[in-house]
């Protein structure tokens, strides 16, 4: 794929610019440890919370989920209960699961991080694109991939005038912006990701023009949203089917209690539903 130089240079130009002056450095997954290197472990962690969820709502909660599952050993011996109740407020509750899982595979595969993007996708929850950013913001590799932000930036700079922008575009174009820079891997994605948030800001939602791009269904209302009540309810206690009632007035709730139990999100006991704990601890 070609594109005028000139073109590359003021893509370039104004992505380099606007970090400069405007790039989040003080997020908390952008904070390197004490050595100087970044946890894949916080690394995976913040990227599925910050699957289809604000920075705002995720800064929030990333240190109280740390603070509880320090490591990956601990996140991958804790109960995917536990998982859930911390996870509270961020939405998207099968995202804790697969984070939950992802850990738990890890550590039963010897506890050391995968450091490959094959590696990655194999574990629960991991596709393409996030395994991409895994490598970047964590090995600082140049794993190309697309998320909204940067289809944001590539559809404005390159693709603006066309209609259904396939990703594997994309993906060209954002390996000649990336080369055509001076920042790292890590920093390049981060460039993007802010260049990316302040367009969608002031341009409006490019997604639109992309062949990937799906309207997010209302969550008011919707199954999801009765979901996530039930799991909301049973963080604080356990409850029965007749006292999830009163208070979720719903006529899906059977079901989602339902669909929920064979996920094993929720966990059935007499007459009670809590947040699924391992038969280890319901026998104990």
């Amino acid at each position: 794929m070609n594109f005028p130089r000139e073109q590359i240079q003021i893509a370039e130009e104004a992505l380099v610019e606007y970090y400069a002056s405007h790039g989040r450095h003080d997020l908390p997954w952008r904070q390197p440890d004490a050595d100087g290197c970044f946890d894949p472990y916080k690394i995976m962690v913040s990227e599925i919370m910050l699957q289809q969820t604000q920075v705002g709502r995720v800064a929030a909660k990333y240190h109280e989920f740390l603070a509880r599952f320090p490591s990956i050993h601990v996140l991958g011996r804790a109960e995917l209960g536990d998982v859930l109740a911390v996870w509270q407020g961020l939405g998207y509750n099968r995202r804790a699961k697969f984070l939950w899982q992802a850990a738990t595979q890890i550590a039963q595969q010897g506890g050391a991080f995968p450091h490959t993007i094959d590696e990655l996708v194999k574990l629960p929850g991991i596709g393409y694109n996030t395994a991409g950013a895994i490598m970047a913001y964590a090995y600082d590799q140049p794993q190309d991939f697309v998320e909204t932000n940067v289809r944001t930036v590539l559809i404005y700079h390159f693709f603006a005038d066309e209609e259904r922008v396939r990703d594997q575009d994309i993906l060209a174009a954002v390996e000649i912006l990336r080369e055509a820079t001076e920042l790292g891997p890590r920093e390049f994605y981060w460039a993007l990701m802010d260049y990316g948030t302040h367009l969608k800001q002031t341009v409006g939602n490019l997604n639109k023009l992309s062949k990937s791009y799906a309207k997010q269904s209302k969550f008011e209302g919707s199954k999801r949203q009765v979901r996530g009540a039930v799991l909301r309810e049973l963080a604080t206690s356990n409850k029965t089917l007749n006292m999830l009632s009163d208070v979720i007035k719903d006529e899906r709730l059977v079901v989602v209690i339902t669909d929920l139990e064979a996920e094993g999100m929720v966990h059935r006991h007499g007459q009670l539903y809590s947040l699924y704990r391992n038969e280890a601890t319901n026998e104990a």
